[in-house]
């Protein structure tokens, strides 16, 4: 509407005006959080974007890299000295190379600071001189921000969703006979909890396998030194009315124990300090799976939203007190695995996706966005002839055998629903085409001085998460 647009353009110069004037003083800082739930490529995107904001010749849709107003970027120390730096020189190098190759995935969180120096635009740039504007990039796996959800249940709450989810799943049929031939009431018995508790993680690996995105506790598949603990031996158990020192009552402890002891923490120090947030999704990846990942796939995003809504219960409304994250953006990656003319397709269904949690919710003036992107354009587009028919196909070199093929995966159709209706009513495969998938390697790069590595969309999605502050 025009009052809310004037209001919103009142806002970003008073905001511009507050920030040019507290320059001398303190250097703005914007927290960006990346996260993305499994194959998603949360390292590449962070590489390239870290890359294309130190050589901006390709990023023509940030406002403040094409109009000059970004003088130069530099790396500096993390603020935080007990976190991991992010290994950017490392990855970079791996996707740069003559024989280039897929960094390893998020196994936890890292931190890197990117410094732009920045010419202030607007009423008073002619009163001052360029200042500095720091970007912290925290990396972490999107597992772990799923586990915001268990803060408000308890355990038998939990057991109940987790086996419903398990029972639709490959081998969950086999995980829930298992449990259920478990008595609970008995005496704890530490072996046979490793057991169960390792029964559950297995089969957590198994539905991640499969394409499905709901895979929490996120610790259980990315342990790092709590492998082992007992606040990692636990798993869902039918409901009932558990005795101290029982094998159920113990069970419920711990899951109380992960809860306080690792959820929460991490939410206290470090989700909820992040000011713009962008989660990473492989709706590509879901739809070739099948229509029950699809649906999982909307669940989890679902619940991912509800992470950034303050207030849903008093340690968030203590976390959160003072500080928002203000913009989310959900990201269809492997948009190159696409030709360009079916871009629309997958961004309409990532915003479906969404759709039912957005509208649901309040959070609190955060604003979301959907997009589809590739952090790194690893295919080139063209044309072919198969049946007499025309197709729009992508090239590139397969990961696995190295060498080039074109793939076209399958019509995406204009209306999301033909997807999202059979995914919601439980249909076992797509009934009128399959969905495939390729997994492409990355491109030996030839890059122009001042060119970071092709991407699609990127400086779209920089524009939408740094624009305003830059």
């Amino acid at each position: 509407m025009v009052i809310t647009s004037i209001a919103d353009q009142i806002m970003r110069t008073a905001t511009g005006v507050a920030d040019t004037v507290s320059a001398p003083f303190t250097d703005p800082v914007i927290r960006l959080g990346v996260t993305g739930l499994s194959r998603a490529g949360k390292t590449v995107f962070i590489t390239s974007l870290v890359a294309n904001l130190m050589d901006r010749g390709r990023m023509p849709q940030l406002a403040a890299a094409a109009n000059g107003a970004i003088q130069t970027a530099y790396l500096q120390p993390q603020p935080d000295d007990t976190v991991p730096r992010f290994a950017f020189e490392k990855h970079l190098a791996e996707l740069t190379s003559q024989n280039p190759g897929w960094p390893s995935g998020t196994r936890q969180i890292s931190e890197l600071r990117l410094s732009l120096r920045v010419q202030p635009s607007g009423l008073l740039s002619g009163l001052s001189g360029p200042r500095t504007v720091h970007v912290d990039i925290v990396d972490y796996p999107g597992e772990w921000l799923l586990d915001l959800g268990l803060l408000d249940l308890d355990f038998a709450a939990w057991s109940q969703s987790a086996l419903e989810r398990a029972a639709r799943r490959p081998g969950g049929q086999a995980l829930t006979a298992f449990i259920n031939g478990v008595d609970p009431t008995i005496a704890l018995d530490e072996p046979l909890a490793q057991e169960i508790a390792e029964t559950f993680t297995s089969h957590l690996q198994e539905a991640r396998a499969a394409g499905f995105s709901d895979c929490s506790p996120g610790r259980f598949l990315l342990p790092g030194d709590l492998a082992g603990s007992p606040v990692l031996t636990f798993a869902p158990l039918p409901d009932g009315a558990y005795m101290r020192g029982s094998l159920g009552y113990e069970f419920q402890r711990r899951f109380e124990s992960y809860k306080r002891n690792v959820v929460k923490p991490f939410f206290r120090d470090h989700f909820a300090k992040i000011d713009r947030q962008i989660v990473l999704v492989d709706v590509l990846g879901a739809i070739h799976a099948g229509p029950a990942a699809l649906d999982d796939l909307r669940s989890a995003m679902a619940r991912i939203l509800g992470a950034f809504r303050p207030g849903r219960n008093d340690f968030l409304a203590r976390i959160f007190k003072g500080r928002r994250v203000e913009k989310i953006l959900f990201a269809a990656t492997k948009a190159d695995h696409l030709h360009h003319t079916q871009h629309p397709q997958l961004t309409a269904i990532t915003k479906a996706l969404l759709r039912d949690a957005v509208d649901r919710a309040d959070y609190a003036g955060a604003t979301t966005a959907a997009m589809s992107i590739a952090a790194l354009r690893t295919t080139v587009e063209d044309t072919m002839t198969h049946d007499g028919e025309e197709l729009n196909v992508v090239r590139g070199r397969l990961r696995d055998t190295g060498r080039q093929a074109a793939f076209y995966p399958g019509a995406l159709p204009d209306d999301p629903a033909h997807l999202l209706s059979p995914a919601r009513e439980g249909s076992e495969k797509w009934l009128d085409v399959d969905y495939e998938i390729m997994r492409f390697a990355p491109a030996a790069l030839s890059r122009r001085p001042g060119d970071g590595p092709p991407h699609v969309r990127l400086d779209k999605a920089a524009e939408f998460l740094l624009g305003d502050r830059l």
